[in-house]
């Protein structure tokens, strides 16, 4: 029995598949939206539906911002 990948949209069979966001996925498909890192179900944030590695993709874009909040006063834009 297989299920339906998110990242690629083939097919994931048991012996490949990893679960997280309660779907499963190719290893080499659960990455980052922003920086494409991949990433390890339980250790990622999600945001809409996408996985976001926490620090620094996920604080930095849904995170608060301005000087000095979260250790730095960056923003990706």
């Amino acid at each position: 029995m297989s299920s339906q990948c998110p990242g690629c949209n083939k097919a994931v069979y048991f012996a490949e598949k990893v679960t997280s966001m309660g779907k499963n996925w190719h290893r080499v498909c659960l990455k980052c939206k922003k920086c494409g890192k991949t990433l390890t179900p339980g250790s990622h944030s999600e945001h809409d539906n996408s996985p976001y590695c926490t620090k620094p993709c996920y604080a930095a874009l849904f995170g608060p911002h301005g000087f000095g909040v979260g250790g730095g006063s960056y923003k990706y834009n």
